[in-house]
């Protein structure tokens, strides 16, 4: 196993470039693909890493459930500072576990008291109008999924720029833009330096709804304009870090200078541009990632074996 099982912990930070420029020099759509599948595949890399090591480090603990054989001296010495990082990684572990379950229960749980509060409500629309004073407008994905407005955000939107707000709202539930969401937080609470990558993610998806609002109204002015305006009259965002919202608190600026701008085409930067280098370096990140920690548990693997009396 050696150093190799330690790679998958700490490469996550060649992810760091393309995170930063995706927002800038991909298009929404290609960002959010391409950031989630890297921060999935590490999160993936460094679990794995993380239960190689945690099996290594209980192996020294006598009275350990583990078969017997899995204490051999060898196995215990495939990893460098075996003692103490062994002990870290039960640690780590548990603390990845709890952080992940409960980041699940929460998006669960929140998504399923919105479907039941709409569920009364007739189905012969995917918008629910609520009688509130506080402006909100997001998404709620489901069978059938829902798209929430209070009064107080369409009252304070012309129609115009009302038709912006719903094209954005149903781009997240028809492009399930929550499953993205859920995917990079689960991640970033596995591997601290995927944090990057969650808020990338979560721009991400927002300026891809915002394209595609902008291309239903036909009009990116208008959509800016939407944006900025629903940003200023709200307070919070969507129910969960996990959901979308319309005007969430965040780089909203960033949205109307996009928007006001030219937009960015779907094909790949060049690979010797900075987006296009940035992009190689986090897939080479990735799959060295991935190689690591397939080798550090195939060498364990192949320990434990030769440990086993047959």
């Amino acid at each position: 196993m050696g150093f190799f099982v330690f790679l998958p912990l700490v490469l996550p930070l060649t992810s760091l470039p393309i995170a930063r420029l995706a927002e800038h020099h991909l298009h929404p759509r290609n960002a959010v693909r391409l950031l989630s599948w890297i921060g999935v595949t590490m999160a993936v890399c460094s679990t794995l890493a993380l239960g190689l090591l945690f099996v290594v480090g209980t192996a020294q603990i006598p009275g350990n459930p583990l078969p017997d054989s899995w204490s051999d001296p060898e196995i215990r010495t495939a990893v460098p500072f075996h003692e103490a990082v062994g002990t870290a990684a039960v640690v780590g572990l548990v603390t990845v576990l709890t952080a992940c379950s409960r980041s699940l229960r929460r998006h669960l749980r929140v998504r399923a008291r919105a479907q039941r509060a709409l569920a009364p409500m007739p189905l012969d629309s995917d918008l629910v109008v609520l009688p509130d004073p506080e402006p909100y407008a997001y998404a709620v994905p489901g069978v059938p999924g829902r798209v929430v407005v209070s009064t107080a955000m369409m009252d304070s939107l012309d129609a115009d720029e009302q038709r912006a707000l719903l094209a954005h709202e149903r781009s997240h539930l028809a492009n399930r833009h929550h499953r993205y969401l859920l995917a990079a937080q689960l991640a970033s609470c596995v591997n601290p330096f995927l944090r990057p990558l969650q808020r990338a993610v979560g721009y991400a998806t927002e300026r891809w709804a915002d394209e595609e609002a902008a291309g239903s109204v036909g009009d990116r002015r208008l959509t800016a304009r939407a944006v900025a305006r629903a940003a200023l009259v709200t307070r919070g965002g969507g129910p969960a870090p996990s959901f979308a919202a319309f005007a969430a608190p965040g780089p909203v600026p960033r949205r109307v200078t996009a928007l006001l701008s030219p937009a960015l085409g779907e094909a790949w930067p060049a690979p010797a541009s900075p987006a296009g280098l940035a992009a190689m370096v986090a897939a080479a990140g990735t799959a060295v990632s991935a190689v690591s920690a397939l080798n550090a548990a195939v060498a364990l693997l192949l320990l434990v074996k030769a440990a086993t009396p047959w």
